[in-house]
Formats: C-alpha cells, sequence, structure tokens
C-alpha cells in the first residue's frame, strides 16, 4: 500500500522539478516584463518583438550562428555516427563490445574536461577558433548519441535483406541505399534531432572552441547577458518555442514508430 502511494509521488515530484522551470519560462513569456517572475497582464508583445525584428542585432546573430552550427554538426554527426554503427555492427562479438565501451567515454567524460582537450588540440595543430573549431567539437560529442540511435535499428534488422540484395545483382552503396538506409531512417531522425539538441543546449564546449572573434550563440550570449545583471526578456518567448518545436518532433517521431511497429506486428 505504501508502495503504491510512494512510487506515483516520487514520480510526480520528479516531473514537477523537471518541467516546472520550463513551464514558468512559457507562463511569463505571455507578458511583456522585463523581470521574470513580474507579471503584468496577458501581452503577446516579445512575441511580436521577437518576430518582427525588435530584438538586438546581437540576439538575432546568436540565434542564427547556433541554428547553422547545431544543423550542421547535427548533419555531420548522423552521416559519421550512421557509418560508425553500421561499422561496429558488422565487428567481431568482442571487438564490437570494445568499441561501443570507447564510444560511451566521450558521453560520460565530464564536459570540461572536453572542452579543455578540445581547446588544447585545435590551439596545438594551430586551427584558428571560430564556426569550424565549435563545429568539429560539436560533431566530437553529438556522434556517439548518433551511434546508439542506430545500433539498436541494426540489430533489429533482418541481415538477411542485405545478403539478398547483392545476391540479386545490386552492389553494395546500392544495396545500402536502398536496403539499410529506410530500415535505419528511425534510428538516423531519432540521432539527428538529438545531435541538434545537444548542439544547442551546449555551453561548456562552446565557450573553450569559440574563439575571441566576436562570434557567438544561444548559450554564450545568454551567459553573457546574465553577467551584465539581467536577461534579454525576449529569450523567453525564443526558449518557449524551441522547448515546444523539440517536444513536437519527438512526438511525432515516436507515434510514428509506433504505428510502423503496430503495422509490422499486424
Amino acid at each position: 500500500m505504501i508502495k503504491k502511494i510512494l512510487a506515483p509521488s516520487y514520480l510526480g515530484l520528479l516531473l514537477v522539478m523537471l518541467y516546472a522551470p520550463i513551464l514558468i519560462i512559457i507562463l511569463f513569456s505571455f507578458t511583456e516584463a522585463k523581470v521574470l517572475g513580474n507579471w503584468t497582464g496577458f501581452s503577446l508583445k516579445l512575441y511580436a518583438s521577437l518576430f518582427e525584428g525588435g530584438v538586438t542585432h546581437s540576439l538575432s546573430r546568436a540565434l542564427w550562428n547556433t541554428l547553422i552550427i547545431g544543423l550542421t554538426a547535427a548533419f555531420l554527426s548522423t552521416v559519421l555516427g550512421t557509418i560508425a554503427a553500421i561499422g561496429i555492427f558488422n565487428l567481431q562479438p568482442r571487438a564490437q563490445k570494445a568499441i561501443k565501451m570507447v564510444n560511451v567515454i566521450p558521453m560520460l567524460n565530464p564536459d570540461i574536461i572536453t572542452a579543455i582537450s578540445l581547446f588544447l588540440l585545435f590551439v596545438s595543430i594551430g586551427i584558428s577558433q571560430g564556426y569550424t573549431t565549435v563545429i568539429l567539437a560539436h560533431v566530437t560529442f553529438c556522434t556517439p548519441y548518433v551511434v546508439l540511435s542506430v545500433l539498436p535499428r541494426l540489430y533489429r534488422m533482418n541481415p538477411s535483406l542485405y545478403e539478398a540484395a547483392l545476391d540479386l545483382g545490386a552492389t553494395p552503396f546500392l544495396a545500402l541505399r536502398k536496403v539499410m538506409l529506410p530500415e535505419l531512417k528511425p534510428g538516423m531522425i531519432s540521432g539527428f534531432i538529438l545531435a541538434f539538441t545537444l548542439s544547442i543546449d551546449d555551453f561548456v564546449v562552446t565557450l573553450f572552441t569559440i574563439g575571441n572573434e566576436g562570434l557567438e550563440t544561444i548559450s554564450t550570449y545568454i551567459y553573457a547577458d546574465a553577467r551584465k545583471g539581467g536577461l534579454t526578456p525576449e529569450l523567453r518567448p525564443l526558449s518557449a518555442l524551441i522547448f515546444i518545436t523539440v517536444l513536437v518532433l519527438l512526438i511525432i517521431i515516436n507515434q510514428r514508430a509506433v504505428k510502423k511497429t503496430n503495422t509490422k506486428t499486424i
């Protein structure tokens, strides 16, 4: 009896702690108060300011930089992660286990260690910091997540399909494009979205690899804005829109995956 009461209560408390801050940001994005927590009445002024170009030039530039870096890093991570997952899948069991362990290390490694390591690497080989270093850094920590998203799809796929395509005269590349990639597409899409989300969210690695040429992302802009003693009000609707967009994408992907699973079961 106690277990039945405590388990839902614990889960509810955990969900409140996770989502209450996000809900507060969404709520106060519908008021034009400059200070978060000061409700001055319902208003869409901040959303209008965000879409009509009323935001500061530095914020809009940081937003575009974040989107460019995030989409580029997610695309490269998806390509590299998919290739790596296929390679791992075709290894011997002992080699698979070793490579999987190596793949997990960047995910468990503290961000500050990854950031310092990449910073020293770029400095030692003489790469000027900017777009290139940030994208390379984001690809580095996003690729392992894509590998883990694609590998389960490989294990669920019937290996005879690829072999049958080769027996019927398809080249390895054609069999990969026509047989394997359609089977792996859900995992690739999930990996892409996860990589894009991680790229947008990252701050520590970006701060160490962004350089001092004036390049800013949303995370570094918020950090600099907070150090000045306040946050730009338009960040509230922007954060709300990013959260809702990611949530909708995840719901659509999960619904498609469930529908596809039910279709195969039938």
